[in-house]
């Protein structure tokens, strides 16, 4: 059995547990073997590519990029136990009340973690993927929700662990604080060496596998992991722009997810997990490209249905084409949005409501809401 790491021996509580500390990347004695990811990293690879392809069926690419990483940043966190929904981050997103407002944001809080891991990798005087990075991602990932106590935005100073109630019965405890800042420079030298021969969705898998390891938050950490993976696939070039949700594949085999990460650890299994990995990849991919093209014969069906109306105008038009990044809205964000009158706004949300396209949710007379039914359906599905 390959050995992955030591254990060292950590105090907390009163309580002196061994934690585990793993041994730098790549896996070595013996090397990673590469059957467990030829033909796996082949597949995920094209499938990347189709993703990629798929997305100019779409007359914009931020259309599907609105309702992608919303989905991303849903799905992450139900999987840490957040119960918002995708209908609950629109409502917010166009000022409506929700119930379950801290679920909420801390889905937005993720949505601006990967906005700013995106720009800063985007801006040639911008930070590289690195430790201060992901730093300045949690900060924003706690600012404000549930975590923001547990050192927002730095690397723990004390011993956590993962399951049970105390350190003694945890199911996993990570390395000692003392040992996180040497494990994280070893991560970003193995993220920024050029000379590791491993295709890069394989070092993707490694490197999200380690991170989880090291577990060097306080809170927030798998959040974080997983927003490494899209931040690695924007790093390498793997996809253009993240139009894919892994996070769904994750959430749908979470038990096997979280013991793939663990027979790492307990019986140097590295190949298992590279394959469950890969074939995450490719699944998720599938499943974007397979949403993409339901999103764009909506959007054709429903475009040729108001281009036939003879009611529609230019207003109802450019409503429309709002539609696919703002699915919930009232009258007066329409009438800010198009740049006319409240009569005008309010006759060209009346072309899309009496064809269906869009339905009023309040049943009111005065401050009406309306959504856009069939395309949430879509994303939420």
């Amino acid at each position: 059995m390959r050995s992955t790491g030591t254990y060292a021996i950590s105090t907390t509580l009163g309580e002196s547990v061994r934690a585990f500390v793993p041994r730098p990347l790549p896996p070595a004695k013996p090397t990673l073997a590469p059957a467990c990811f030829v033909q796996a990293n082949r597949v995920a690879e094209l499938a990347l590519a189709r993703l990629s392809g798929v997305a100019g069926l779409v007359p914009s690419v931020d259309w599907l990029l609105y309702g992608a990483i919303r989905k991303e940043a849903l799905l992450t966190s139900q999987i840490e136990g957040t119960q918002a929904t995708l209908a609950d981050l629109f409502d917010e997103e166009a000022g409506f009340a929700v119930s379950n407002s801290d679920d909420v944001e801390e889905v937005t809080n993720y949505l601006r973690a990967f906005r700013l891991v995106q720009a800063q990798l985007r801006d040639p005087a911008g930070l590289p993927l690195s430790v201060r990075l992901l730093s300045d991602a949690h900060r924003l990932l706690l600012d404000g929700a549930r975590g923001q106590g547990k050192q927002p935005g730095e690397l723990r100073r004390s011993q956590n662990w993962i399951g049970g109630t105390r350190p003694g019965n945890a199911v996993f405890v990570p390395p000692p604080p003392e040992r996180v800042p040497e494990l994280l420079a070893d991560l970003e030298r193995f993220i920024h060496d050029e000379s590791q021969p491993l295709p890069a969705l394989v070092k993707t898998a490694l490197i999200h596998q380690q991170f989880e390891t090291i577990h060097p938050f306080l809170d927030g950490n798998g959040r974080i992991g997983r927003l490494l993976i899209a931040a690695l696939l924007e790093h390498w070039g793997l996809l253009p722009e993240p139009l894919m949700y892994l996070s769904s594949y994750l959430k749908q085999h979470q038990s096997e997810y979280y013991r793939r990460l663990s027979m790492v650890r307990t019986e140097g299994d590295w190949e298992g997990w590279v394959t469950f990995f890969l074939e995450g990849v490719a699944q998720a991919a599938q499943d974007a490209e397979r949403s993409i093209v339901a999103i764009a014969t909506l959007l054709g069906a429903d475009r040729r249905r108001l281009l036939a109306s003879p009611k529609a105008g230019p207003a109802s038009y450019r409503l429309f084409e709002m539609l696919p990044m703002m699915p919930r809205f009232n009258i007066d964000q329409v009438r800010q949005k198009l740049g006319t009158t409240f009569p005008t706004a309010n006759a060209a949300v009346k072309v899309l409501e009496d064809l269906a396209l869009v339905t009023e949710q309040t049943g009111q007379k005065k401050n009406r809401s309306y959504r856009y039914d069939a395309y949430i359906g879509l994303l939420a599905s």
